[in-house]
């Protein structure tokens, strides 16, 4: 029997649910779900990624959870799985976000739409022809300095899109020094949307530590979110090299 109570606690999932057809199935969701706007704006808000109300959750009854390894608390989802049936996703690679998505197609009912996303991405997604690649750091917080490294999906996607992560050297997301990016002297580097909001007004801090180097604003959600909103990507990737090489 497919679920008619889920609560997403992952924003990319929930708007891969509803694109799914999920409409009246989804009954929480993060306040950080923003997306389709129409449809989140009328469902229950069990908190953020990392602060879920359990009282919340209890209230709705939920007979499905989608949650996530990397942006939901271990403990958190421990306390859930005692209550109800948890699906828990974990992605570092574009072939784990296609797979996740039919993964939930098939728990949910709703496998050849799933299949049919699932497809479009796999095609549109192959690498992109570009040679050479340009280094980037790729920066996805502001004091202290964060950035994306190796084992996470954003790094999966610059590779996929045709870069070269300069701290590829690393893990995870790393704190780094204004010296270190100095001494790495990136083609570009990216200022993510988000996490942390950077927006033009920061470029200019990025330009004195290193001139060289071409500072972006690029769109996080085409880098990290690793549900339907993937089916936009070749476009953007394919848009952001035009805009570069001008």
């Amino acid at each position: 029997m497919f679920p008619n109570r889920i609560v997403s606690l992952v924003p990319s999932q929930t708007e891969l649910l509803f694109d799914l057809g999920l409409d009246e199935e989804v009954v929480g969701i993060t306040k950080f779900c923003v997306y389709p706007a129409d449809k989140v704006k009328n469902k229950a808000i069990v908190g953020g990624t990392k602060t879920v109300h359990l009282d919340r959750i209890h209230a709705l009854q939920p007979d499905l959870i989608i949650a996530n390894k990397e942006e939901n608390t271990r403990d958190q989802i421990e306390q859930l799985q005692r209550h109800y049936r948890v699906h828990v996703t974990d992605m570092a690679t574009l072939p784990d976000a296609i797979a996740m998505i039919r993964d939930v197609g098939a728990l949910v009912g709703k496998q050849e739409a799933a299949e049919s996303i699932a497809q479009w991405i796999e095609q549109t997604l192959s690498p992109l022809p570009t040679a050479p690649r340009l280094t980037v750091a790729y920066f996805i917080w502001r004091n202290p300095y964060m950035v994306a490294a190796n084992d996470t999906f954003i790094h999966a996607m610059l590779e996929r899109a045709g870069f070269q992560n300069i701290f590829s050297n690393r893990t995870r997301y790393p704190d780094i020094k204004a010296d270190d990016l100095r001494a790495a002297q990136p083609d570009l580097i990216f200022l993510s949307s988000e996490p942390y909001p950077f927006i033009e007004k920061h470029i200019p801090e990025f330009e004195a530590i290193c001139p060289s180097s071409r500072v972006l604003i690029v769109d996080g959600e085409l880098f990290s979110w690793y549900g339907s909103r993937l089916l936009r990507a070749a476009d953007y990737f394919k848009n952001l090299h035009k805009q570069i090489a001008n």
